[in-house]
């Protein structure tokens, strides 16, 4: 019974990948797979899909609902106000068009390790990054993997005290903090961002020689900067972003913050209402320009597509959690298990948390599972052989990202969506990227065991 549900498990994952990258939609093969995967458990396909596959997407978009929705409206207002034009323009006249990916990509960092969720980086650096790109002439299909750098590699796990969840999951497990492994993190910033910094302007300039351009694209409007706000004022509903989030959410444990402090998902949903309420009257000339029908309009357009965004992710969410419930992963958990114990902590983790993040599509679901797993073995070998629990967190988080955008990955089917691009069109930069980064966390482990700074 073990061996085929552990057959059924393995179907299940090779037909979601493949499905997914012939553009069928996770919505609906995620379901389906995961039913694939409940062959053989000794469960029926109705309690897999009733209380397993549909109760963790509901209980993750009742969770993250609010950033998904208030995080694609205030980036399309940033974006039809005309503050990100303005913002873009001056990122082009300080850095040049020439360096429309390293603004990307640090743009996308600034606003990660500034705690905003990854998700809402995604909805609002996008519109910067189309109008640099169309100004550049990159292709545009190029831009998933730009923002895919600059959003889940270095500043999601990589650098010391990013406050994004796969850097806190490892401190309830080692009792680390988000601090640990500095010179680890920094080493693999570096790595991180070289990797795909290096990749994506090798490609630019390979396509520009074959004479490809942005691209013929909905989103290439008529380039117009009349009634535009001054991109010093364009900034401050990102500023007040990142400083409200700080804030409310109070990650430093500030005293005077402590009387108004709230959980970190409303922090940022709050300060997103907020700053969107800025970007209207900051942005009003062009937002109102045909009247309130306008606004009205681009906001049901954004919550619509919110909508899409989020039931992608829960969906991927969703299938991870039922292949990791059913009978036949216990054989897999088994082997890991054992790799674990007669091998280096530190090796064992990269490869088994890498395995469990391809396997649920999420670095933050395969960490947790992993941890959940293995955590308690990995602490105990690695004080027994003197290895730092700090260079334990930061491998453990960093490994996380390896081989995250598989096909069915539902932050990849959202990056996709919200940049109206197809796995067929951008799909193997990321795979390139993918590629390389997967030896990031073996590299940090050689240098750790070389030099032991953690």
């Amino acid at each position: 019974m073990n061996s085929l549900s552990t057959i059924a498990i393995i179907v299940a994952i090779i037909g979601l990948i493949c499905l997914a990258y012939r553009g069928w939609s996770i919505i609906i093969i995620a379901p389906l797979m995961a039913v694939v995967a409940a062959i053989g458990s000794g469960d029926s396909f109705l309690n897999i899909i009733g209380n397993v596959y549909l109760i963790k997407a509901a209980e993750y978009i009742g969770k993250y609902f609010p950033v998904f929705l208030f995080g694609a409206i205030f980036a399309k207002l940033m974006e039809e106000g005309g503050l990100a034009k303005s913002i873009a323009n001056k990122i082009v006249d300080v850095l040049g068009a020439k360096r429309a990916i390293l603004a990307v990509i640090l743009g996308c960092g600034v606003l990660t390790y500034g705690g905003l969720s990854v998700f809402v980086v995604a909805f609002v650096m996008y519109p910067f990054g189309a109008v640099l790109f169309r100004e550049a002439g990159i292709p545009k299909r190029l831009m998933p993997t730009a923002l895919w750098t600059g959003i889940f590699t270095f500043a999601m796990v990589a650098l010391p005290g990013t406050p994004q969840t796969q850097n806190i999951i490892p401190t309830e497990y080692f009792g680390t903090t988000t601090w640990s492994g500095i010179v680890l993190g920094l080493f693999a910033s570096v790595l991180f961002f070289a990797i795909g910094y290096v990749w994506l302007t090798y490609r630019a300039k390979s396509l520009a020689a074959k004479g490809e351009g942005y691209g013929n694209y909905d989103d290439q409007k008529s380039s117009n900067d009349t009634d535009i706000p001054a991109w010093q004022i364009s900034l401050i509903p990102l500023v007040m972003v990142i400083v409200l989030n700080i804030l409310l959410s109070n990650p430093f444990k500030w005293e005077f913050a402590k009387s108004f402090q709230i959980p970190s998902l409303w922090a940022i949903s709050i300060s997103i209402v907020l700053a969107s309420v800025a970007t209207v009257l900051i942005g009003r000339k062009k937002l109102l320009a045909n009247g309130e029908s306008t606004a009205r309009k681009i906001i049901n357009a954004s919550s619509i597509s919110s909508g899409t965004a989020i039931f992608n992710v829960a969906s991927g969410y969703a299938f991870g959690c039922v292949l990791t419930s059913v009978v036949g992963f216990e054989i897999i958990s088994q082997m890991l298990l054992k790799l674990s114990e007669s091998g280096n902590p530190l090796f064992s983790a990269v490869l088994t948390t890498n395995i469990m993040g391809g396997i649920t599509g999420s670095a933050s679901s395969g960490m947790t599972i992993a941890l959940a797993k293995f955590g308690e073995t990995w602490k105990e070998l690695a004080l027994s052989a003197g290895i730092s629990l700090d260079a334990l967190h930061r491998i453990v988080a960093v490994s996380a990202i390896g081989i995250d955008p598989v096909p069915h990955c539902g932050a990849l089917v959202t990056m996709f969506a919200i940049c109206g691009l197809t796995h067929k069109e951008s799909y193997f930069d990321l795979i390139m990227l993918m590629l390389f980064k997967f030896f990031v966390p073996y590299i940090c482990v050689i240098f750790y065991m070389i030099t032991h700074l953690a």
